[in-house]
């Protein structure tokens, strides 16, 4: 035995002992399998809101069943038997699942043969287990923190974040249209496409996938599941031509996908912390993020090339991470807010060359909020713009104007941090959500509160609008 292969031993010996790995010489289907699954996008592909093949994988039952097949997946003792393997196996380096992906390594499929051999035991912790889907929406005890709001293009909807799902209300709070509930039990971000035909939703379960789901909002069926590494995924946000989706992640990583194919179209691994949000420019050829490394990193989509750091990369220059960003409705400039509490707004061209200690696109500095920004947004024309923040257990509006810098209106809000803000199309109201789970809605011009409305039924009953 060589001193690799013995080190091997060791290794997975000492994470059986943490009860990170399954017993030597047995596979755990939660620990070995699972991620292989989901790596592959297979649990993405085959679940209650996207029954590729009529087969559905998160949901263990259902994966030994199989789908339209009529044959048996997984028959336990017989890898043989179990078309899975059958569907999983490359030939001349090609297999029929994933579909139109690189086939599972022979690694991972000796892997998955093995825990049907001895006997395809599903080990999976019940507070792990599937638990919700469009038939068994999510039920609530206490309102969820709401960590997104947006206005559809239209006007006529307005999607807010729930637990392991998207609620759809009407614009007036006056009644709920349509839950979109899938695997994702924390949902990051909820972003229209521009012409609000697509909703894509960003999320995951913290510690163990991350996902970009892609719904059809008319049809309320989701179109695509991407999985994407082992964490929550942040930020998501369509480029002005509607061919792009991007998300930021906590590996450090900016990417982008094709909304109608799922295939990632661009990857950065430029930033050094967590990416909490992103944007694109004007005309969808570059993207930029904004991460809790203190920066605005500009990216060019064609060669997926980092180009500039927006905000300033001196030390100090910047008191904590950034949040969340936004772009101007007509114009590349940037607004973002973060952990010093000012929103800004930078230029995303530099014009003057790069100097020690400059802070050069930076175009405008807002007055502080208390405590950290969440949520930032331009309203339709780019006169105004709106900030939620949070802090020490309160939360606050605001509505600033976007030439001079004036303070329009605040709102305290006593009850919890604010985390999300948006304008309506048509600039009148600013809907604002955060901790205590309620959806409030402003007048634009004076912050006058036009409706407060919990947006889920708590304990089997809906909380009345005030």
């Amino acid at each position: 035995m060589t001193r690799v292969q013995w080190a091997a031993i060791v290794a997975t010996l000492v994470l059986w002992q943490r009860g990170l790995a399954a017993e030597p010489g047995e596979v755990s289907f939660f620990k070995d399998v699972l991620p292989i699954l989901r790596a592959k996008n297979c649990t993405g592909c085959h679940q209650p809101a996207k029954r590729g093949g009529e087969y559905v994988m998160t949901e263990f039952a259902s994966l030994l069943k199989g789908g339209e097949s009529g044959e048996a997946a997984v028959v336990p003792g017989k890898p043989e038997k179990s078309h899975l393997i059958a569907q999983i196996t490359a030939k001349d380096g090609k297999a029929d699942m994933p579909k139109e992906a690189k086939p599972l390594s022979e690694a991972e499929v000796a892997t998955i043969r093995r825990w049907i051999e001895l006997g395809a035991k599903d080990d999976t912790p019940a507070s792990n287990r599937p638990q919700y889907d469009a038939e068994h929406p999510p039920i609530y005890m206490a309102p969820p923190v709401l960590k997104s709001i947006e206005y559809s293009p239209q006007g006529d909807l307005l999607a807010v974040s729930g637990y392991h799902e998207v609620l759809l209300h009407k614009v007036d709070g006056s009644g709920l249209v349509a839950r979109l509930v899938g695997q994702s039990e924390r949902i990051e971000s909820a972003r229209f496409s521009p012409d609000g035909k697509l909703l894509a939703v960003s999320g995951g379960s913290p510690g163990r996938f991350g996902e970009l789901q892609i719904w059809d909002v008319e049809k309320r069926e989701m179109k695509l599941s991407i999985m994407i590494g082992y964490d929550t995924c942040y930020g998501a946000s369509w480029s002005p031509n509607g061919k792009m989706v991007a998300v930021g992640c906590p590996d450090n990583t900016l990417r982008a996908f094709d909304p109608e194919t799922g295939k990632q179209v661009l990857f950065s691994g430029a930033h050094n912390d967590w990416v909490l949000d992103t944007t694109f420019s004007v005309n969808s050829d570059h993207l930029i993020s904004v991460s809790r490394d203190m920066s605005m990193k500009l990216i060019e989509v064609k060669t997926e090339r980092f180009i500039d750091n927006l905000t300033s990369i001196t030390p100090g220059a910047l008191k904590g991470g950034l949040i969340a960003v936004d772009r101007h409705p007509t114009k590349d400039e940037l607004l973002c807010g973060g952990s010093d509490g000012a929103p800004k707004i930078f230029k995303m061209v530099r014009t003057e060359a790069r100097k020690i200690g400059d802070n050069a696109n930076l175009l405008k500095e807002f007055a502080a909020m208390p405590g950290r920004v969440f949520g930032v947004a331009y309203n339709q024309d780019g006169s105004h713009i709106a900030a939620g923040s949070s802090s020490d257990g309160t939360g606050e509006v605001r509505v600033y104007n976007a030439a001079d810098g004036a303070v329009v209106w605040k709102s305290e809000v006593p009850e919890g941090g604010i985390f999300t803000v948006d304008f309506s199309p048509d600039g009148k109201t600013v809907a604002a959500g955060g901790f205590d789970g309620d959806v409030r809605i402003y007048d634009a011009a004076d912050g006058k509160l036009i409706k407060r409305f919990t947006p889920v039924e708590v304990s089997g009953k809906q909380v009345a609008a005030r």
